[in-house]
């Protein structure tokens, strides 16, 4: 019997769009090139396969980067929450 699983219907984006998408909607900035070593070594928001080419779904790339996002803070002495070790692309 041949299982089919059924993907939900959503904006998918290749590695460059995702790139943008997050910059745009998130103000994260990750290359595409970030984006495929994440995909290689882990950390990375999920991703699909169309044949060779990887996608993101956009409810995906939305998970992972309010993941990112640390709780407001009124102070930069306010104590770090989870989020706030992550890097940015200069760091990586």
């Amino acid at each position: 019997m041949i299982h089919i699983m059924q993907t939900e219907k959503c904006h998918r984006l290749r590695r460059s769009a995702a790139s943008r998408y997050l910059l745009d909607e998130w103000g994260i900035s990750r290359t595409p090139a970030t984006l495929a070593k994440l995909a290689t070594v882990g950390g990375g928001p999920r991703f699909e396969h169309a044949g060779r080419v990887p996608l993101y779904p956009e409810p995906e790339l939305d998970r992972w980067a309010r993941g990112l996002i640390s709780p407001l803070k009124s102070s930069t002495s306010d104590r770090p929450t989870q989020g706030d070790d992550r890097m940015s692309d200069e760091g990586q």
